[in-house]
């Protein structure tokens, strides 16, 4: 029973890429923004473990001198007695939509780990704890929690496919990201339609190779993840259904994207 791969099923859900297409904003304002809180209830089927994820944004926050958001996440999962848990911080330029900084720490039933990345958008390069380093593909490099934000920003119609190679470790790229369908679905935080999206991910790690992960996204401005599944080898289908939505209270455009974002 592997209870470390499904507690790392948000770090899973996405590999990062920069666009091949031309910019593609949906909108000039950001679905989201300080103050919004998503609830999500966590089921692993073949392990039976079952937890609760919550992803929030908070700010701004100065990095380097730059203006930031913060992407938070915190997951618990766990089967009886055996728990685990993550939590996972991204600092987001709202303008460029790159990230300059990303943290994750990990604590599983008989180890923990941590993650501290600098990203250098400028520079293209990134350096982690322990004296990695690396080169970035892109100007506007991701991680794995910053994409599920940027998946929101996508102006989602049906057929529509991009590829991307924005994660700041380029042995994670390219990922490709197709809109599959329209459906209606119900969940504790409501009923909702949305779009039916399918990633296709490079994840050595989890998938030992490529793997797909299918979101559903809220057909409204907000594009809210509503439903993520990921099958695993071993731990097998992992699904997180939002539970609860708290919006921020104040503007309904609370920040404004640079228009030439993604970039190539």
């Amino acid at each position: 029973m592997n209870l470390a791969v499904s507690l790392r099923f948000l770090a899973t859900v996405v590999v990062l890429g920069t666009s091949s297409a031309p910019p593609v904003l949906a909108q000039s304002c950001l679905p989201f923004g300080p103050g919004e809180i998503l609830t999500y209830g966590i089921r692993v089927a073949t392990m039976g473990a079952k937890g609760q994820t919550r992803m929030w944004v908070t700010g701004p926050e100065l990095i380097r001198g730059r203006t930031t958001i913060a992407l938070r996440s915190e997951a618990s999962v766990g089967v009886g007695f055996l728990n685990g848990s993550d939590r996972t911080v991204s600092w987001l330029d709202p303008l460029t939509f790159a990230a300059l900084r990303f943290t994750q720490h990990e604590r599983h039933i008989i180890a923990r780990s941590s993650d501290s990345v600098e990203i250098y958008p400028e520079e293209r390069r990134w350096e982690r704890s322990g004296s990695r380093r690396g080169v970035i593909a892109s100007d506007a490099p991701l991680d794995v929690l910053s994409f599920i934000y940027f998946l929101r920003t996508l102006p989602f119609q049906i057929d529509s496919s991009w590829t991307f190679n924005r994660h700041f470790d380029d042995a994670r790229n390219p990922t490709t990201v197709r809109v599959v369908g329209r459906d209606t679905i119900s969940t504790p935080a409501g009923r909702f339609p949305v779009w039916s999206v399918e990633m296709r991910v490079r994840d050595k790690e989890h998938y030992g190779g490529d793997g797909v992960i299918k979101l559903l996204f809220s057909d409204d401005s907000r594009h809210l993840p509503v439903r993520i599944q990921s099958v695993m080898p071993i731990v097998g289908t992992t699904v997180m259904t939002l539970a609860a939505v708290a919006h921020d209270t104040g503007s309904p455009c609370p920040l404004v994207a640079d228009s030439r974002i993604p970039r190539r």
